[in-house]
């Protein structure tokens, strides 16, 4: 059964959900949240960051693991009252601090869990136990169309919801995942360049295979590409995450890159020997933009800025008519979007006031 509302990138369903927990906070609205979307493509990882932002403790509950008695409790006869009560489990939020409990796998738990999974999504309760006020709830799933594991989800379900479909989309990912992150330049630099190959699972349904490209395995070639030296068996660790074709791709630009781009040396030059230092393919140009982007800190950040701004002035620099083919004021401005960003979230955005790189730059994109 689809899901019938338009898909939203991750970044746009983390503000849908940033705005209901404060509207929670603020008491003006109680509900449920759903992720719906394919395997690896960041629902996991949004509920992590809302978390991590507003300092709530994550609960995180996989549904497939669990059995309607791990839900209710232990219960424990009171010999004064002559009843039975029932001691929640300590997976679920307790009374006073901020929380938020995350029901992964929901389209993926069994059908008798369904029932104890509709109070606490609707009434926020299970059984005589409330959930406290300061809990937010956000559950996420797979669609059997996605070839996970997954039942049809209800009508009974589903409306206890609000339902946010997920897309995969280039930009965001990279923006709001990659490079807060750290994700490996190359990576970076790869999924700028070949956005179709952020996530493949539909296409590869559809040709059978069992390998596809999503986003949480890009950020596993990240990984591997920052813990095994070997290029030998990382060609093939990376084939066996992301599918024979694309990896084949990727280590064509993650080897072009490797061997023109030294961002340090290159920060580290003097303003006379920088252009000579800079790589001269788009591939390698665009890996660069990001390694810049990870290196610069509050000390540093003056010479990323000149760096970043030599890339539009490349071609005049070195006086090389190849270079001109290139969209280098493009990818110059990009790589200060990426800059800005970043500095406005560690409030080194002085650094920019007194800059000549960013000044001209400034200067060239207005004329």
């Amino acid at each position: 059964m689809p899901v019938n509302t338009p898909s939203i990138t991750a970044g746009q369903a983390l503000d849908a959900l940033r705005a209901g927990y404060a509207a929670q906070t603020d008491g003006g609205l109680t509900a449920s949240w759903m992720l719906h979307g394919p395997p690896g493509i960041g629902k996991t990882e949004i509920v992590q960051q809302l978390a991590h932002e507003t300092g709530a403790r994550l609960h995180d509950l996989r549904l497939t693991t669990i059995e309607p008695a791990d839900l209710r409790g232990l219960p424990f006869y009171d010999y004064t009252a002559r009843r039975t009560v029932w001691y929640p489990p300590e997976d679920l939020p307790a009374p006073g601090a901020p929380a938020i409990l995350f029901l992964d796998e929901l389209t993926a738990a069994a059908p008798i869990l369904q029932p104890t999974i509709y109070g606490l999504l609707q009434e926020r309760r299970i059984g005589t136990w409330h959930l406290p006020d300061t809990a937010f709830v956000v559950a996420a799933g797979n669609g059997p169309e996605d070839g996970a594991i997954a039942y049809e989800m209800g009508t009974a379900l589903a409306d206890r919801l609000i339902h946010l479909a997920l897309r995969a989309e280039a930009g965001d990912w990279l923006r709001g995942f990659a490079v807060p992150q750290g994700v490996h330049p190359a990576v970076a630099a790869f999924i700028r360049l070949r956005p179709d190959l952020l996530d493949t699972t539909e296409d590869s349904l559809r040709r059978g295979e069992t390998i596809a490209c999503t986003p949480r395995a890009w950020a596993r070639v990240s990984d591997i590409l920052g813990a095994i030296p070997d290029r030998t068996t990382r060609d093939v660790l990376i084939a066996g995450v992301v599918g024979e074709a694309p990896a084949a791709e990727f280590a064509l630009l993650e080897r072009e890159a490797a061997t023109q781009i030294n961002a340090e040396a290159i920060m580290a030059a003097s303003p006379r020997d920088r252009p000579e230092l800079y790589p001269d393919t788009l591939h390698a140009l665009t890996a660069l933009t990001y390694a810049i982007v990870a290196l610069a800190d509050e000390e540093s950040l003056p010479d990323a800025i000149e760096v970043m701004a030599g890339i539009r002035t490349l071609a005049t620099d070195r006086g090389t008519t190849e270079l001109e083919r290139l969209p280098l004021g493009e990818l110059s401005s990009y790589g200060f979007e990426l800059l800005i960003e970043r500095a406005l979230e560690r409030g080194w955005q002085e650094a920019f006031r007194d800059a000549p790189g960013y000044a001209a730059h400034m200067a060239a994109r207005a004329s």
